[in-house]
């Protein structure tokens, strides 16, 4: 009985979770803002970052007890982070519903970065989340990954800025 008022009460959560819930927390200048720190951080690494905010899963997920982990690995595969030249794009999920945060990221760069410096990002994303301050958090997460690019995927001095991918943040 308790595993289903837990699963209805996660169902209601999300359902109750729409696009203005996401443009409450992240207005359209706001993740214009994030636009533009995601093309300016590819200028300078050749890698590619993709920020994905979602309301809530879909219902599919919910019934199967499914986490966040598992959407945000599946929206890597389906906004193509993983297609790219050199194989370091990094999918920064946010999951308003649950207050979840993943990171995905491509071998080329998850090759160089140990899982720890991951779950640390994502927790120093979760305090300023819960603090209400969601633009920083998520400029705060870019900044990290766009250091890590800098650091394993230089742009070289006249070397092109190919993008392979939209800098818009994806709001499901």
């Amino acid at each position: 009985m308790a595993s289903l008022l837990a699963k209805l009460g996660r169902l209601w959560r999300h359902r109750s979770a729409d696009e203005a819930a996401v443009r409450r927390v992240l207005p359209p200048e706001v993740l214009d803002r994030l636009q533009a720190r995601v093309a300016a951080s590819e200028r300078r690494h050749t890698g590619e970052i993709r920020l994905c905010i979602e309301a809530g899963l879909p219902t599919s997920y919910l019934w199967r007890d499914a986490p966040a982990r598992e959407r945000a690995i599946m929206l890597f595969g389906k906004l193509r982070v993983w297609d790219t030249e050199q194989n370091n794009g990094v999918l920064i999920y946010l999951l308003l519903a649950e207050h979840a945060i993943e990171i995905v990221a491509d071998r080329g760069i998850d090759r160089h970065v140990d899982a720890e410096a991951w779950r640390a990002m994502a927790q120093r994303m979760g305090a300023a989340f819960r603090e209400g301050r969601f633009e920083d958090g998520l400029t705060q997460a870019l900044e990290e990954v766009s250091a890590l690019q800098m650091t394993h995927f230089p742009r070289a001095e006249g070397e092109p800025d190919v993008n392979e991918l939209p800098d818009a943040p994806v709001v499901i």
